[in-house]
């Protein structure tokens, strides 16, 4: 990979501001811009996990920091909508979630996220878990 170790860019979507297509239109341009987007908040330990597997990784990444973001909740609400999880993080990877900070986590711990990096589709690799059936990822 040609980028350098794990190094954060905080982001703001564009869509600030704007009714709700406004602001689904804004994550979608963001997350097919960026290989690793991180919707987060700032005081969320799920969130601190998920970014820290990236650093492991040395996988730069962008985030939106939804609780200094101006239009947060409308963010998060779209972003329930779109992925059908309420909670944060959602983490992207070229432009698909893989779900939360448990998922992240989990998908580090065995291996399918550095092959899901390496090969560059996320729809190659089976990325369910324990918390996509609701037993395990927490709230924030």
């Amino acid at each position: 990979m040609s980028e350098t170790g794990g190094k954060q860019r905080e982001r703001h979507a564009d869509g600030a501001g704007r009714q709700e297509n406004g602001i689904k239109d804004g994550i979608d341009e963001l997350i097919n811009q960026e290989r690793v987007v991180i919707f987060s908040k700032s005081t969320c330990p799920y969130c601190d996990d998920a970014k820290k597997v990236f650093d492991k990784l040395g996988q730069s990444y962008s985030t939106v920091e939804l609780s200094d973001h101006p239009n947060g909740g409308e963010f998060q609400s779209a972003l329930k909508e779109m992925t059908g999880a309420g909670t944060v993080p959602r983490v992207f990877v070229d432009g698909k979630c893989i779900g939360g900070g448990s998922d992240t986590v989990q998908l580090y711990q065995n291996g399918k996220l550095e092959e899901i990096l390496r090969k560059g589709s996320v729809e190659t690799i089976d990325t369910t878990s324990d918390s996509d059936r609701g037993s395990g990822e927490k709230f924030c």
